[in-house]
């Protein structure tokens, strides 16, 4: 079992899962996503998933529940497969190139999929053709980005 570095359970799950099982909800997280944002955050410096902890608005950055009015079956959210964060000092886009940049990292290999576009950076695990990354933009253009194997 992997175990996170620079996170805590509750940083990546809602309240209701880390209620039922504390710090042992992380286990409810792929390991290629755990070993990601460990990566992000000791290259990028801090990190912001979930913030409900100290009274902030964030819940369900990381998995989502029903309960999550953004919840949707289709997504990689629900399986622990997916975060959507910010990186302090810079900007989503920042972010998302830096990720296509460094995607032949061995610690990025497991990322395959980052959303384009948004003010907050969405990054996951969803299986893709070679496991290229895939970067996807909401008005349907995608790119992507094949890796040195």
């Amino acid at each position: 079992m992997y175990q996170c570095k620079h996170f805590k359970a509750y940083e990546l799950v809602p309240r209701v899962l880390y209620k039922l099982r504390g710090e042992k909800a992380i286990q409810l997280l792929d390991k290629e996503l755990l070993v990601a944002i460990d990566y992000v955050r000791e290259q990028l410096g801090k990190v912001t998933i979930n913030t409900w902890k100290w009274g902030g608005q964030f819940e369900y950055r990381g998995i989502r529940t029903p309960e999550c009015p953004e919840y949707s079956i289709t997504s990689q959210h629900p399986y622990g497969k997916a975060v959507d964060f910010d990186v302090e000092g810079m900007t989503s886009a920042e972010v998302n190139q830096w990720l296509i940049d460094n995607r032949n990292a061995p610690e990025l290999k497991g990322i395959t999929f980052i959303e384009m576009g948004m003010n907050w950076t969405h990054m996951d695990t969803r299986p893709t053709l070679n496991d290229d990354l895939v970067c996807w933009w909401t008005n349907g253009n995608t790119q992507v980005y094949t890796r040195n194997v």
